[in-house]
């Protein structure tokens, strides 16, 4: 048995009983008005009875303006959206997991939202890329309407208000999606942000509206809450973009938020072990490590691999590891390998549905400790 991967540790005010979180996976299984349901309970529940520590949520959107970017996409807007989230954050927690609430803002990104047609993004520039039809997508993006300060001031609201909807839902914390092209990740991307004000065209002045969120929100929900971010160079539909200055891009980015009252960075890439800036450089967790100001760092990206995984905890290289399509073909991920079990493969064509119930006989999967 690996000793690392299965060790303790301490996520702000959060005991974990080993490194092995689920990461966030976008299922779009909730009902049309954004209220968790039975389904998502099963989906959930399964990771906690399979032995992972925490369980991070797909993006929930923030409120019922802008920042829903998928249909059946969960919401955290209303009080309703709050009393349907306590029965699956109760089955998590009843099996011996934390759960971790991601709050997204799809920004330019959106492709349905059932409250209004218009997207907004830092610029008047669409993302690249085509939406997804595995999502319901189809065809371009949308051009974004140029946020103005008051919409600045309303996202900044928002995300405060849904993760006190969170804290009070039970959520152990929150996770601030700031990856994968979503609106935060918008304003610290070159081709996407072409302000000339407080929150761009740069890199440090996008990382102004960053800042500002993480400010509201830990003011909203207190020191006893968990509270972390999660970035990514790639887009969902650019997967292959890097920050124009490498490296040194990843140093402000990780400085900056080392210095806000967050508990973690959560960093996101193809493959988390790999070069993040080109041949020889740093992976993006070790860039977080070495420029985060001690925060945790949780890495991702291929590495249910239980060597790979204890090789980075070892080393230092990251403190946690968040698994996705690996925890979708074993939802009792830890329990296999702590058992020195073999892993079932990923398979897209049977396990990767854009539903949390995936099919019945999934989710009728025996686990071991059932």
């Amino acid at each position: 048995m690996s000793k690392h991967v299965f060790s303790s540790y301490t996520l702000g005010p959060l005991s974990l009983k080993n490194r092995y979180l689920v990461a966030p996976m976008t299922r779009i299984s909730a009902e049309e008005n954004g209220a968790a349901n039975d389904t998502m309970t099963r989906y959930y529940e399964r990771f906690a009875k399979g032995g992972f520590a925490a369980i991070i949520s797909e993006g929930i959107y923030i409120d019922r303006l802008y920042s829903q970017g998928y249909r059946n996409q969960p919401g955290l807007a209303s009080e309703e959206h709050v009393e349907a989230w306590k029965d699956v954050v109760s089955a998590v927690k009843n099996n011996g997991a934390k759960m971790i609430a991601q709050l997204m803002h799809a920004g330019g990104q959106s492709q349905a939202n059932a409250y209004t047609e218009i997207t907004v993004g830092p610029s008047s520039t669409a993302p690249k890329g085509e939406q997804l039809g595995f999502y319901h997508g189809s065809g371009p993006f949308k051009t974004p309407k140029v946020m103005d300060a008051k919409d600045i001031e309303q996202v900044i609201h928002a995300f405060a208000a849904a993760a006190v909807n969170a804290k009070k839902a039970g959520f152990d914390g929150v996770e601030i999606h700031g990856a994968n092209g979503y609106l935060l990740d918008e304003f610290l991307t070159d081709y996407l942000n072409n302000r000339n004000d407080d929150y761009g065209p740069s890199i440090e002045k996008g990382l102004n509206l960053f800042v500002r969120v993480i400010e509201a929100v830990r003011k909203t929900t207190g020191p006893d809450f968990t509270v972390g971010v999660r970035i990514s160079q790639g887009k969902v539909s650019d997967q292959t973009y890097k920050w124009g200055n490498g490296e040194n891009d990843a140093a402000l980015i990780f400085s900056t938020l080392g210095k806000t009252d967050i508990d973690y960075i959560h960093v996101t890439d193809k493959d988390g072990s790999a070069p993040g800036f080109g041949e020889g450089t740093k992976s993006l967790a070790e860039a977080a490590k070495a420029f985060g100001n001690g925060k945790t760092v949780i890495a991702n990206g291929m590495l249910h691999d239980v060597e790979k995984a204890e090789t980075i905890i070892k080393n230092g290289q990251a403190d946690l590891i968040s698994i996705g399509t690996g925890a979708l073909a074993n939802p009792d991920l830890p329990l296999l390998l702590e058992k020195g079990e073999r892993l079932k493969p990923f398979q897209p064509q049977e396990i990767l549905m854009p539903i949390a119930y995936i099919k019945e006989a999934e989710l009728e999967y025996e686990l071991v400790n059932k």
